[in-house]
This record gives structure tokens, C-alpha cells and sequence, in this order.
């Protein structure tokens, strides 16, 4: 499975309404986009699955199946139940931001 970024995991996995969520970011390690999600990641000690399109065939085609799309980076979302993904690298800092109180 993906790698685990764990700089701090107080906050980690849930939101400001203490709705219980996991995360795990698609990324390859060439893609600059996805170095600045893994940055505000890092600084913000928020524990995230890494999973790397070009390394892991699976996550590939999880990936692709999903989206339709092999564009990183991706956040896969589950909370309550439902997945759901997220592109674009400020979207998806905003989006983590505000679900942890760090906008």
C-alpha cells in the first residue's frame, strides 16, 4: 500500500465537525503540483496515504478507474460511507485547510 506521511497526527483524520475521514493523495514524485499538496501535508501534520501512480500499477488503474483520469495530484476522500476525489492542488489544500481548522 502507499506510503504514510506522519509529521504529527493530532488533527489527522478528522474534521472540524468530528466527522471521522481518511485521506490518500495520488502523486508522482515528478509532478510539482503534487510536491506543493505534500508541503502544506507536511507542515500541517495532517496524516495522508501516499500513493504513487508511477510505482504502484494499482494505484494506477484505482486511480483511472475512478476519475477517469490518470491526473495528479488526486485526493481520495471517505468519510461517512462515501469516497470521493479531488483534483487540482489548491482545491485541495483549500479544501483540507478548512476541514482542519488551518485556513
Amino acid at each position: 500500500m502507499g506510503k504514510m506521511t506522519t509529521v504529527s497526527s493530532e488533527r489527522a483524520g478528522s474534521d472540524q465537525s468530528g466527522v471521522d475521514a481518511t485521506y490518500q493523495l495520488y502523486k508522482t514524485d515528478l509532478c510539482g503540483f503534487c510536491f506543493r499538496v505534500r508541503g502544506f501535508i507536511d507542515e500541517r501534520g495532517l496524516q495522508v496515504t501516499l500513493r504513487d501512480i508511477q510505482r504502484e500499477g494499482e494505484a494506477f488503474r484505482e486511480l483511472l478507474k475512478a476519475t477517469g483520469r490518470a491526473t495528479v495530484p488526486c485526493l481520495r476522500i471517505e468519510e461517512a460511507g462515501q469516497v470521493r476525489w479531488m483534483h487540482e492542488s489548491m482545491d485541495i489544500i483549500t479544501f483540507l485547510a478548512q476541514r482542519h481548522g488551518l485556513a
